[in-house]
């Protein structure tokens, strides 16, 4: 009943309110279960992305559609021949929980259209168009509620299949149908599958949208009327998370801020220039190169070099999601799983420098980085650039030592803040001082 009450509630949702509709989100304020929620996803600090559907298949990536130019309707054809069957959700849960990873966001529905649950709003979905005829996601939601893993679902805003999406700067080469665009019917529909997804998968802790940027260079601001979509989501679950992969700075109605491909504050890749705001943060990378399966890509980051981007990403107070693109039949890379288990063994023996910490007092250096937890203060060095690091710190070190043998580390104090001794420092992959300070 709890269900069918959340259900007819929230279609009075469903339908666009028209108008510049801003007062809905300029007055959301969390709730306490929000407010907790958002306090254990940033401790967490690690968490896994899993870039999965048909177009694991064509085995070149999640834009294959649209890189390729495909009609759209031959690419729906893989649908018939997509049954992985080496599909195992508690071995994906146990492998990720191993890891010291605290969520796993999966895509239910991406932009080539297809969802990975069952949907009554389209039959373009796993269990409706696939031999397979089973709901992977159903099955993912049972493991993570079963060995305590929070579970947070990917959703994308832009289509290139359906014809009532307004056509973006991107899919314009699927052959989907024109003259069809209906905002307001594709509207409805996202947010019916939203509802579908926060009634029946159980907690969700948090909605991870991506595409709005697909309309960024539309001579007119379009309007995605998202508070009242964020509003449908804290209406339904109060506890779930908003956040989107828009590249800006937050919307009001957002619980989290995303940047992709770079730390906080870093914008290598030229989608992370945005301001940081005092939202909970997260940045998502790849394990290789892609987001999806790509069988060419086994171009894989070290364990060293994965654990040196999660103490950074610590280092700034934002959370790690890390990617993997499992395979078509279902099966997470090998590749894959051994970084999973070099950064499992990491965490067992340093994730509590880590977990539940803010950034530390130092920015992040070239050597690593420092996060901080009451009076302790953790130098985490990934690289030893020289014998002797200064830390600008106007704070009293009462100790100093070493995170696993307690042996004590030499500092001194200096007019310009605390200098350690790294003389004997070799980080494999990291070597972590824990210093009490007052």
């Amino acid at each position: 009943m709890k269900n069918l009450r959340h259900y007819a509630a929230a279609l009075l949702l469903l339908l666009p309110l028209g108008g510049n509709a801003q007062s809905a989100s300029q007055a959301y304020t969390p709730t306490p279960e929000n407010l907790q929620s958002r306090q254990e996803f940033a401790d967490s600090r690690l968490g896994i992305f899993i870039h999965w559907g048909i177009y694991s298949l064509f085995a070149q990536g999640e834009w294959y559609l649209q890189n390729a130019n495909l009609d759209y309707r031959e690419y729906a054809k893989a649908a018939g021949a997509f049954y992985p069957i080496g599909f195992d959700a508690d071995a994906w849960v146990k492998a990720i929980k191993d890891a010291g990873a605290g969520y796993v966001c999966f895509t239910s529905r991406h932009h080539d259209s297809f969802s990975m649950f069952h949907t009554k709003q389209s039959s373009y979905n796993i269990v409706d168009a696939t031999p397979f005829k089973r709901d992977v996601l159903k099955e993912l939601a049972d493991a993570c509620h079963s060995q305590g893993l929070r579970l947070h679902l990917y959703y994308s805003h832009l289509d290139w299949s359906r014809p009532e999406y307004p056509l973006g700067r991107t899919g314009r080469g699927t052959h989907r149908p024109t003259g069809q665009t209906d905002w307001p019917a594709y509207y409805k529909f996202m947010n019916a599958q939203l509802t579908e997804l926060l009634t029946n998968y159980g907690p969700i802790g948090a909605i991870w949208f991506d595409g709005v940027w697909d309309h960024d260079s539309d001579p007119t601001p379009f309007d995605w009327q998202l508070d009242e979509q964020y509003a449908l989501i804290h209406r339904l679950q109060p506890a779930c998370l908003v956040g989107n992969n828009h590249h800006s700075a937050p919307y009001p109605g957002e619980d989290i801020q995303i940047f992709e491909r770079d730390l906080p504050g870093e914008n290598k890749a030229g989608l992370s220039g945005q301001a940081i705001s005092k939202l909970p943060l997260e940045t998502c990378e790849t394990m290789n190169g892609m987001w999806g399966y790509k069988v060419a890509d086994q171009n894989y980051k070290s364990v060293n070099t994965l654990v040196d981007l999660l103490v950074r990403a610590a280092g700034k107070g934002a959370n790690l999601l890390l990617n993997i693109g499992p395979q078509p039949d279902g099966r997470l890379p090998e590749a894959a799983l051994d970084r999973l288990k070099g950064i499992g063994q990491w965490m067992r023996t340093y994730g509590t420098t880590i977990r539940r910490t803010q950034a530390g007092d130092i920015p992040v250096q070239p050597w690593g980085a420092t996060t901080r937890r009451g009076d302790t203060l953790f130098v985490h060095v990934t690289k030893v650039t020289d014998p002797a690091i200064l830390l600008p710190l106007d704070v009293k070190v009462k100790s100093a030592v070493d995170f696993i043998s307690r042996e004590p580390v030499k500092f001194e104090r200096c007019k310009a803040g605390i200098i350690l001794d790294l003389t004997e420092v070799k980080p494999d992959p990291d070597y972590v001082i824990e210093m009490i300070t007052k």
